[in-house]
């Protein structure tokens, strides 16, 4: 349980994500996976990394039990700093990225995958965010980074997912693969790009970086400011304690509580 760090090919640093049952991070975990993809970007012999989860998909967003049970704002201002660590460590590993995603890939899964160079995901996956069930908001800024912007706006507005065709459809998906092949097909992307020169590389990502048009750290933080204001009034509390009972989709309520 937690966040390892293994090298399953030369160049190739994987980053694993454990925190069962759905992979849903407290505050400390969000913190760890920040510092695992900084420490695996900054090795001089990586030259690509994979992230990946264990378990039963990819990311189930802020452990919301942690926030509901800790006194005070503490573990939210925590949630909401962890996450943008995390989401910031993605976008500025100083290698490309990539995501191997598996299963649901909801809330601050977005914002990983979003901040990510590339993604590949089994048949099975699904991304959205759930943030109006469940009395948050954010990473509206990292779905915009993978479908188009009206579709973006449904998507956040209904709490509906997409599927991993469809995202392959928009081009935000490099390849889709059954969920038995997709550790094969995320180091195999990763294995092409690490045979690329390593110093060249990290000019290429920070060339990248440099020219997107979007500020996500900016827009990200933008964000957070609603989701404490959605806090503060009281509503996120009455939303939250209504989660679950509303046809929301899996995971459910009690795994990611």
């Amino acid at each position: 349980m937690g966040v390892s760090t293994s090298t399953p090919d030369k160049g190739v640093a994987l980053v694993t994500v454990d925190f069962p049952p759905v992979n849903a991070l407290p505050v400390q975990g969000w913190y760890d996976l920040a510092d695992a993809v900084t420490a695996a970007g900054r090795d001089p012999g990586t030259r690509c990394v994979v992230l990946a989860a264990a378990g039963r998909g990819f990311n189930a967003g802020v452990d919301i039990k942690e926030v509901q049970r800790t006194p005070g704002h503490e573990a939210l201002i925590g949630a909401n700093r962890g996450c943008a660590a995390a989401f910031a460590a993605v976008y500025e590993c100083e290698v490309p990225m990539v995501a191997a995603v598996r299963g649901f890939c909801l809330g601050g899964g977005i914002g990983l995958v979003g901040n990510a160079d590339a993604i590949v995901a089994s048949d099975d996956a699904t991304f959205g965010l759930p943030e109006l069930d469940r009395g948050a908001l954010g990473a509206a800024t990292h779905l915009a980074r993978l479908v188009p912007q009206h579709l973006m706006r449904t998507l956040y507005y209904t709490s509906r997912t997409a599927t991993a065709a469809e995202l392959h459809a928009h081009g935000s998906v490099w390849k889709v693969v059954p969920s038995a092949e997709l550790d094969d097909a995320a180091l195999e992307l990763a294995v092409e790009i690490a045979r690329k020169d390593g110093y060249l590389l990290r000019l290429a990502k920070a060339a990248i970086n440099g020219i997107d048009p979007v500020d996500v750290h900016r827009s990200y933080r933008f964000e957070q400011g609603f989701t404490f204001e959605a806090n503060l009034s009281g509503v996120a509390d009455r939303v939250r304690d209504t989660f679950g009972t509303n046809g929301s989709t899996s995971p459910r309520q009690e795994d990611t509580q």
